[in-house]
C-alpha cells in the first residue's frame, strides 16, 4: 500500500519549503544588492583618497625630484592609517616610485593598462588585474606647480576583500533570517496541528467523503431540514424543506442569508426561547404553510454553534391520524356489533333452554325487523358499502349507549362525491356522529334522538347531524375546530373536529354550528359536488352560525 503523508504533514512541509524559498530569493537579492553597494562605496572611497594624496604638496617635490626615501616616508605613514589594500605612485613615465606591498617593484611599469587615460590628467576608477591582482582601484594625477602631470596616485582595494566584506554582512543577515525560519518553522508546526485538530484529526479526502456523504442524507430525508448558525443566518438546507416552504432559489445562495429572508418570523424562532430551551413536535406556520416542527441547539464544548430546525406538512400528520383514528372507530364497531350480537344470542339459548319457544320465536322476528329495517334502508340509501359498515356501526354503537340514531328519509348517496375520496367522507361523518352522540350523552336521559341528513346532489354534498345534547356556545365555536380543544373531561380528543375542518376545506367546501331546537347543536358540511378547489385557510364567524372554511 503506498503511503501517504497526513495532512499536518503536507501543510508543515509546504510551508517549510514555501519560506525557504521565499528566504533563497530574498538572500541572492540582498547579497548582490550589498554586493554592489560595497564596490559603490569602496569605489568612492578609493578615489577621495587618490584625490587627497595626490594634492600633498610633499608628495608632489619628493615624486617631481625623485625622492624615493621621501616617497616611501610619507606614504608608509598614509598607508598605515588607511583600509585600502594598497597604495601606489607612478612618475610621469608609469612607472614605480613606491608601492605599498611590494617594495622590489620599483623601477617597473604599472600594469592593468587604465595608466595613459590618468597620464592625460583624468582620474579613473576601474577593476583591474594589477600586481598584487583583481582590484578595484582609483588613479588620480599628481601634477605640479605649472599643472603638468608629473606622476600617479593609485588606491586600490582587492576584490577578494570587497568579497569578504560582503560575506560578512550576509553572514550576520542570514543568522537573522535563520533564525527567523527557525520560529517560522515552528509556527507551521503549530499551526497545521492546530488546523488538523479544528478538522477533528480527518484528512481533507475524509472531510470531502464526509461532506457527500451528509448532501445525500440531507437529500434523503423526508422531513424539511435547516441549520443555522448562531447569529441565525442559514448554513443547510435540504430539498425537502426547500419544497415546503416554496422556495426555487439554489441552496448555495440560500447560504448566509438572515432566517427571516427564509421563513417569515414567528414566535417559534423567538431568539429568548430558542436560548433557552430545544422545541419538539409544535404546530407552527411556516410561509402559510401548517407544519409540525422540531428544534435542537447545536452545542460545542459547551459552545452554542446553532440549531438545526425540522418540520413536515401537517397534513402529513393529520392523515396518519385519521386513518389511525378511523381503524380505532372499525375496531370499535366490531366489539359493540360483537358485544351485542352476544347478548342476544345469549337471550336466544336461554329461551331455548326454558322451553319458550313461542317467545323464542318472537323475539327472533322483533330483532330480526328492527335490524333488517336499518339494515335495508342503510344499504339501499347509500353506495358505498364502507360507509354502510360505518353508519352501521354507529347506529348500534349509539344503541348500546342508549341514544337513539334517527336517519332522515332523504338521506341519500348514489354516488361518491369526487371533491372526497371515501376515507376522508367516512372520517368526516363518523367524527361528526361521535361528537353528536357524545354530547347528547353529557346531557344524561332527557336528550332526545341524534338526527342525521346526508344528501349528495349533482351539485353539492350536504351533510347535517343534529344533536339535542349540552350546546355550544358562542364564544368556543371560535375555537372547537382547532387541533387539541375538547370539552371531554379526559380520553384522546380533541382531533376529530379539526380533522373535519381539514377535510372540508380541503374539498373547497365549508362547516357551519348552529343551535338546535329546544337545546343542542347542528353541525352542517357543505361540499361543491365536483373537483373541489381547496379554500383559504382562514375560518370566519357569523352571527348565528360558526363558518370554518380553510
Amino acid at each position: 500500500m503506498r503511503f501517504r503523508p497526513s495532512f499536518q504533514i503536507k501543510l508543515f512541509t509546504y510551508l517549510v519549503v514555501l519560506f525557504m524559498a521565499l528566504f533563497s530569493i530574498v538572500g541572492i537579492y540582498y547579497y548582490q544588492d550589498i554586493q554592489r553597494q560595497l564596490y559603490e562605496d569602496m569605489g568612492i572611497r578609493a578615489k577621495v583618497q587618490a584625490d587627497e594624496i595626490a594634492l600633498i604638496p610633499s608628495l608632489i617635490n619628493a615624486v617631481e625630484n625623485k625622492d624615493i626615501s621621501a616617497i616611501n616616508r610619507l606614504m608608509k605613514n598614509i598607508s598605515a592609517h588607511s583600509d585600502a589594500s594598497y597604495m601606489v605612485i607612478g612618475d610621469g613615465k608609469a612607472m614605480h616610485l613606491f608601492h605599498s606591498i611590494y617594495a622590489d617593484r620599483l623601477g617597473t611599469t604599472l600594469v592593468g593598462g587604465d595608466n595613459e587615460e590618468v597620464l592625460t590628467g583624468k582620474s579613473t576608477t576601474t577593476i583591474r588585474l594589477g600586481g598584487a591582482g583583481l582590484s578595484l582601484r582609483s588613479k588620480a594625477p599628481i601634477r605640479n606647480a605649472e599643472n603638468q602631470v608629473i606622476g600617479i596616485v593609485s588606491v586600490g582595494y582587492l576584490t577578494s576583500h570587497i568579497n569578504s566584506l560582503t560575506l560578512e554582512k550576509v553572514i550576520s543577515i542570514l543568522l537573522g533570517a535563520a533564525t527567523l525560519l527557525l520560529a517560522l518553522f515552528t509556527f507551521s508546526w503549530f499551526f497545521s496541528r492546530s488546523i488538523k485538530k479544528q478538522m477533528f484529526s480527518l484528512e481533507p479526502r475524509e472531510i470531502g467523503l464526509l461532506v457527500r456523504q451528509q448532501k445525500a442524507l440531507m437529500e434523503s430525508i423526508y422531513e424539511g431540514v435547516i441549520a443555522i448558525d448562531d447569529q441565525f443566518r442559514v448554513a443547510v438546507i435540504n430539498q425537502a424543506a426547500k419544497k415546503l416552504l416554496n422556495l426555487n432559489t439554489p441552496s448555495r445562495e440560500l447560504r448566509g442569508r438572515p432566517l427571516s429572508q427564509v421563513i417569515a418570523p414567528v414566535s417559534f424562532f423567538n431568539p429568548q426561547v430558542m436560548l433557552e430551551k430545544d422545541i419538539h413536535d409544535e404546530i407552527c406556520l411556516f410561509n402559510n404553510l401548517t407544519v409540525i416542527a422540531s428544534r435542537v441547539r447545536i452545542m460545542l464544548e459547551e459552545q452554542l454553534q446553532g440549531w438545526v430546525i425540522t418540520f413536515r406538512d401537517c397534513s402529513d400528520i393529520d392523515r396518519l391520524s385519521i386513518q389511525l383514528s378511523q381503524v380505532q372507530r372499525y375496531a370499535d364497531n366490531l366489539r359493540i356489533m360483537r358485544h351485542e350480537q352476544l347478548n342476544w344470542t345469549a337471550t336466544l339459548a336461554g329461551l331455548l333452554h326454558m322451553g319458550r319457544y313461542d317467545e323464542a320465536i318472537r323475539y327472533i322476528e322483533a330483532q330480526s325487523e328492527n335490524a333488517q329495517e336499518i339494515l335495508d334502508f342503510v344499504s339501499a340509501r347509500f353506495c358505498s358499502p364502507r360507509l354502510c359498515g360505518l353508519l352501521l356501526g354507529k347506529y348500534a354503537r349509539a344503541r348500546e349507549k342508549g341514544v337513539v340514531l334517527e336517519f332522515d328519509p332523504a338521506c341519500e348517496i348514489s354516488l361518491l362525491p369526487a371533491a372526497l375520496s371515501e376515507t376522508e367522507l367516512m372520517s368526516v361523518i363518523g367524527n361528526l356522529l361521535d361528537n353528536a352522540i357524545e354530547a347528547t350523552l353529557l346531557r344524561g336521559s332527557e336528550a332526545g334522538p341524534v338526527e342525521v341528513y346526508i344528501v349528495c346532489s349533482k351539485n353539492e354534498l350536504v351533510i347535517e347531524v343534529a344533536d339535542q345534547g349540552v350546546g355550544i356556545t358562542q364564544e368556543r365555536r371560535e375555537e372547537i375546530f382547532s387541533m387539541g380543544v375538547t370539552s371531554k373531561p379526559d380520553g384522546d380528543h380533541g382531533l376529530g373536529l379539526h380533522l373535519v375542518a381539514s377535510y372540508v376545506s380541503h374539498a373547497g367546501g365549508n362547516v357551519e354550528v348552529s343551535d338546535n331546537s329546544p337545546t343542542g347543536a347542528v353541525f352542517s358540511v357543505f361540499i361543491p359536488n365536483g373537483t373541489g378547489v381547496p379554500g383559504n385557510t382562514a375560518a370566519y364567524l357569523q352571527p348565528e352560525k360558526t363558518k370554518v372554511s380553510r
